[in-house]
C-alpha cells in the first residue's frame, strides 16, 4: 500500500469533526463547517478494504423514492394516491428499480407533508385505503419490486392519540414524550427548532413544556422509555406482516436525547442531541424486536459523522444496512448557511465524496448514494444546468454517483431531468419551512426579490412539485387542481417524451441501472479517487471484484472544457457509457461524463 494513503486512512478519524454540518432536515446552520484535509496525490494505489459479506445481490439493487402525494393522482382530487402508484408500476419496472421508497401515507394533519404522523398503523384517506395498499404490495411483488416504508420515529404529530392522552393528563403517555416543568416565560433550554424559533412549546394546562426539534406540531418521542421502544418495534412487525420489504428511518440519529438538558452557549443545541450515546443500542433493539434484521434498512442521519455511520452500518452491529448523510449537499451553503447562496464548491464536493467513500470502505460501512430527495432542490438546477446543458449535466450527475460504492437512490423525476419550478410568488409555496423562513429572511432585512430568489433555489418545494408524466394539463398528474403548481416546463420535460427516446435522460438512467446489475465491479468493487488537484474533475477507479473488471469514471462538473489526460493503460479501453456520442479525448466537454471499462486477465 502507498504509504501516504495508508497514513491518510489512519488520519481519517481526525477529520470527522469537519463534517458536523447539517443534513436535509437541518434548516438553519449557524456555523461554517471546516473542510477536510485534501487527499494525498497518487493514482493507481491499492486500498485495503474490510470484507463485504452483505448479500451481493442486494448490493446491486436500486431504490426509487416517490412522494405518494406528488406522484400520480388516480381520483382527480389533486393529491397523488396509492392507486396512482399502482398504475405506474410498469414504468418503474421498466426503469429497473428493485425497491420503491414511499414517503409517509399514514393519517396526518399534513403540517409537514406527512412527516407528522397521527397513526402509524393506518392509511390516510386522501391516499386511499388499506386495501389499496395491499393491492400495491401484490402488484409490486409481481414485478419483483419491494416496498420500503418511511418510518418517522423521532416524533409524532401532536394529533396522535398518544399525545392527546398526554395533554389530557395521562402520566403514562406524558412519559412517551419529553415534557419539562417550568414557568411560561422560561424555556427549558435555548435550543432552536430545525424549522425556526424555539424547540420548546408551553402547555398552560399542564404547566409543562414539550420538545419539538421540528414543527411545533411534531412532538419528540422519549426513547428512554422502554414502552416507546416496544411500540416502535410492534409497528415494524405490523408492516412486515403486510408484506413490506424495507424501511427508511427518518432523522433516526436524533432519538437518543441527553440526560441533562442545558442551554447551548455555542450553537443551536444540536450537539447535545445528535448521535446520542444510545442510538446504536436502540437501533439494535429495534431491529431485533421488530424482526427486520437482514431486510433493507436505511437511516437518515442528521448532522452526523463518518465514524458514527460506520458504526450504524457495520454488519457486525446489526443496526442498519446503509445511511444517508448530507454533507455533500452543503457545498453551496455560503458560510454554512442554508439560506445564503453561493456556487457549489467543487473542491469541497470531491473531498467529501472521497473521505466518505474511502472511509466507509476501509472500515466496513455502506453509503446510500443520492443527489435529490423530498427535502432538497432538484440536482440538475443546483449542480448542473437546467438550460443550455440540461441533458448533459443531468446524465453527468447520474454517472457521478451511480458508479460509486454504495446503493443509489433515484428520486422521482430525477430520471427525467426534472428541474426546480422557479416559483416567483410566496403564494406558490406550501412547505412549512419555506413559509417560516420567508418571514425570517424578510425580518432580517432581505428584500422581497432577494427572499424569493433564495426560496426559488433552496425551498423543499423545489423537489415536491408533481411528477411530469406528459404534456397534457397539469403534466398528466391529475385531472383536478394539483395541491401545488406544476413546473412550467412540463410540456417538454415529461415521461411520455422520454421513455421511447433512446437518447433521453430516462434512457440514460435505465442504462445506468442495467450496468450496475451487469458489472459486479460497480456493486462489489473497491474505489480509489484520482486527480485530486483538478478541482472540476470528479474521477475515480473501481476495481477488485471477482470478475476482475476495472472502471475509470470521469465527470466534468462544469460547463467549461477541462483537460483530463488519460493514463496510458486506459487510452484504448472500452467506453461503457457516456453522455456524448463520440469517444472521449483528453478534453472533456461541458458536463461530459464517460465510464471506461477493462478486464484484467
Amino acid at each position: 500500500m502507498n504509504k501516504h494513503l495508508h497514513l491518510l486512512s489512519l488520519l481519517w478519524l481526525s477529520m470527522l469533526m469537519a463534517f458536523m454540518t447539517a443534513c436535509s432536515d437541518d434548516k438553519n446552520i449557524t456555523e461554517p463547517a471546516p473542510e477536510p484535509e485534501p487527499p494525498i496525490e497518487g493514482q493507481w494505489t491499492a486500498l485495503t478494504a474490510s470484507p463485504d459479506t452483505w448479500d451481493e445481490t442486494k448490493r446491486a439493487d436500486i431504490s426509487y423514492q416517490l412522494l405518494v402525494y406528488s406522484f400520480a393522482d388516480s381520483d382527480g382530487d389533486g393529491y397523488g394516491d396509492l392507486n396512482g402508484v399502482t398504475q405506474k408500476l410498469d414504468y418503474l419496472a421498466d426503469l429497473g428499480v428493485d425497491y420503491i421508497w414511499l414517503t409517509p401515507f399514514f393519517p396526518s394533519p399534513q403540517r409537514d407533508n406527512g412527516y407528522d404522523v397521527a397513526n402509524y398503523r393506518a392509511v390516510d384517506s386522501r391516499y386511499g385505503t388499506m386495501d389499496d395498499l395491499d393491492e400495491l404490495i401484490r402488484e409490486a411483488d409481481k414485478r419483483g419490486i419491494g416496498l420500503m416504508l418511511d418510518m418517522v420515529f423521532n416524533h409524532t404529530s401532536t394529533e396522535h392519540d398518544w399525545f392527546q392522552k398526554a395533554l389530557a393528563g395521562d402520566k403514562k403517555y406524558q412519559d412517551y414524550y419529553i415534557f419539562k416543568d417550568g414557568a411560561p416565560d422560561r424555556c427549558p433550554t435555548n435550543w432552536v427548532s430545525k424549522f425556526g424559533g424555539s424547540a420548546w412549546e408551553y402547555v398552560p394546562q399542564l404547566g409543562k413544556w414539550y420538545l419539538h426539534l421540528f414543527d411545533v406540531m411534531q412532538a419528540d418521542l422519549n426513547w428512554e422509555n422502554p414502552a416507546v421502544r416496544a411500540e416502535m418495534a410492534d409497528i415494524l412487525r405490523f408492516w412486515k406482516a403486510k408484506g413490506i420489504k424495507g424501511f427508511r428511518f427518518d432523522v433516526v440519529n436524533l432519538i437518543s436525547k441527553p440526560e441533562l438538558y442545558e442551554d447551548d452557549l455555542e450553537g443551536d443545541g444540536r450537539r447535545f442531541y445528535t448521535d446520542g450515546c444510545n442510538v446504536g443500542k436502540y437501533l439494535k433493539e429495534l431491529v431485533a424486536a421488530g424482526g427486520i434484521d437482514g431486510m433493507m434498512t436505511v437511516g437518515e442521519m442528521s448532522s452526523t459523522t463518518l465514524e458514527n455511520c460506520i458504526g450504524y452500518t457495520s454488519e457486525k452491529n446489526h443496526e442498519l444496512t446503509m445511511c444517508f448523510n448530507f454533507h455533500h449537499l452543503k457545498v453551496d451553503y455560503k458560510n454554512g448557511q442554508k439560506w445564503e447562496l453561493m456556487p457549489p464548491d467543487h473542491g469541497a464536493l470531491k473531498r467529501l465524496f472521497q473521505t466518505w467513500q474511502e472511509g466507509m470502505q476501509e472500515h466496513g460501512g455502506w453509503n446510500a448514494l443520492f443527489w435529490c430527495n423530498h427535502d432538497q432542490p432538484r440536482a440538475v438546477s443546483r449542480f448542473g444546468s437546467d438550460t443550455t446543458y440540461w441533458r448533459e449535466s443531468a446524465e453527468m450527475l447520474a454517472t457521478a454517483i451511480h458508479c460509486m460504492r454504495g446503493t443509489p437512490y433515484i428520486y422521482q423525476g430525477e430520471e427525467l431531468g426534472m428541474t426546480n419550478p422557479h416559483f416567483t410568488e410566496i403564494d406558490q409555496y406550501r412547505d412549512v419551512e419555506s413559509l417560516n423562513y420567508y418571514k425570517i429572511l424578510r425580518e432580517q432585512g432581505k428584500s422581497e426579490a432577494e427572499t424569493l430568489n433564495i426560496l426559488a433555489q433552496r425551498s423543499r418545494d423545489d423537489g415536491r412539485t408533481p411528477m411530469q408524466w406528459d404534456s397534457s394539463p397539469n403534466a398528466g398528474f391529475t385531472s383536478g387542481t394539483p395541491w401545488i403548481g406544476v413546473a412550467d416546463n412540463y410540456k417538454s420535460i415529461n415521461a411520455a417524451a422520454q421513455t421511447s427516446d433512446a437518447d433521453s435522460i430516462y434512457s440514460f438512467y435505465k442504462a445506468m441501472v442495467r450496468l450496475r446489475k451487469e458489472h459486479r465491479v460497480i456493486s462489489e468493487g473497491k474505489i480509489e479517487f484520482l486527480y485530486p488537484d483538478n478541482t472540476d474533475l470528479l474521477a475515480y477507479r473501481r476495481y477488485g471484484s471477482a470478475d476482475k473488471e476495472e472502471l475509470l469514471v470521469l465527470c466534468n462538473l462544469t460547463e467549461q472544457e477541462i483537460h483530463a489526460e488519460l493514463p496510458d493503460a486506459w487510452a484504448t479501453a472500452e467506453k461503457l457509457i457516456g453522455n456524448y456520442a463520440d469517444n472521449p479525448s483528453e478534453t472533456l466537454r461541458p458536463y461530459e461524463c464517460v465510464v471506461l471499462h477493462t478486464t484484467n486477465e
